[in-house]
């Protein structure tokens, strides 16, 4: 009986077993594995599985960037102005000759000179601000979030916005010319002579500060704790606490916030032609300005297309820059790549 009741459930599993069968699509083999044919095609379909995800973003980059890139430098070695632009694929080819003209005739050599110089004025000028901000409101006080969320105030408005708000301040009968006079200083014109460079950089700096602020803070944030203690418990003054032990933290967050600001600064163009308007005056009349001006102004499609090609050289030598000193830093870290 005991042998019977046994034997019993053990025939019910075979026959489980045995009915169960290979399952569809598969090969079965002498292990009772999948064969290697499937095998190697779930593998390949996993492995390729990303490559198919990133199309839409290929697609919508080669429409967005590459087309347009390569139609503008295709424009730029054409004679194509206002009696062309009818049949702007006939136009004549005339090779480097708008940039030729654009290098000795344009003035684009001093639209790129005030544009680097405005750039870094104001990026030096922004990068103790932003720092100085973020080590004031890195420590928890009353009213931390009130006042970190003011500070982004100028970062978070629109570049139309900054610089309607700041042309009507500076218009002769503004609030800053007005204080300007009850103080008895009489600054002269601000939105055209020789103040409108310093007013284009000061803008500037007032609108792009919370940006290297923002950056220094997720840098500061990423300060442990524990280092705070050691270099407490060592009694390390202030300074050099503040520069052999946060200052490290802030290299990398810091370095791609300069990087980040003079590209915006150099291809700004919302801020001086909001600010200014056309015609443009002569101190302030940077790359991105000058292009348009050539552009839509004289008519100078050709000429104007070859402005943008150089700016996009001027833009790319930095980036080229700083990605060479990133890499070069990955390699020289333990464990980085070689």
């Amino acid at each position: 009986m005991t042998t019977a009741r046994n034997s019993a459930p053990e025939s019910r599993t075979a026959t489980r077993v045995a009915g169960r069968g290979p399952r569809p699509g598969t090969a079965s083999s002498p292990g009772g594995q999948a064969g290697p044919s499937n095998k190697r095609r779930r593998g390949l379909s996993e492995r390729n599985r990303p490559l198919w995800m990133l199309i839409p973003g290929g697609v919508l980059m080669l429409v967005v960037i590459v087309v347009p890139l390569v139609l503008g430098i295709y424009i730029s070695f054409l004679d194509l102005d206002q009696y062309t632009l009818r049949q702007w694929l006939s136009a004549p080819f005339i090779g480097f000759a708008n940039y030729i003209e654009a290098i000795t005739q344009s003035g684009i050599l001093r639209s790129v000179w005030l544009s680097v110089s405005y750039s870094a004025i104001a990026t030096i000028v922004t990068l103790p601000l932003g720092i100085a901000a973020a080590l004031a409101t890195q420590n928890k006080f009353p009213g931390r979030a009130l006042v970190r969320s003011v500070f982004l105030i100028p970062y978070v408005l629109p570049g139309f916005v900054v610089a309607t708000v700041w042309r009507t301040m500076f218009q002769p009968s503004g609030i800053i010319t007005l204080m300007l006079h009850h103080l008895g200083i009489d600054p002269g014109l601000f939105l055209n002579g020789p103040n409108t460079y310093w007013v284009l950089v000061f803008v500037q700096i007032w609108s792009s500060w919370p940006f290297i602020y923002l950056l220094a803070l997720s840098g500061l944030q990423g300060v442990d704790h524990e280092v705070h203690e050691a270099s407490a418990l060592d009694g390390a003054l202030w300074w050099n606490k503040l520069r052999y032990v946060i200052f490290p933290y802030l290299k990398g967050p810091i370095s791609l916030a300069i990087l980040i600001g003079m590209l915006n600064h150099i291809n700004n163009f919302t801020l001086p032609y909001v600010l200014f308007g056309l015609p443009a005056p002569n101190d302030i009349e940077v790359l991105p300005y000058l292009t348009y001006a050539t552009s839509f102004q004289s008519f100078r499609f050709g000429l104007s297309a070859g402005m943008a090609v150089v700016s996009l050289i001027l833009i790319l030598i930095p980036l080229f820059i700083y990605l060479r000193a990133v890499k070069l830093d990955d390699a020289e870290t333990p464990g980085g790549r070689k």
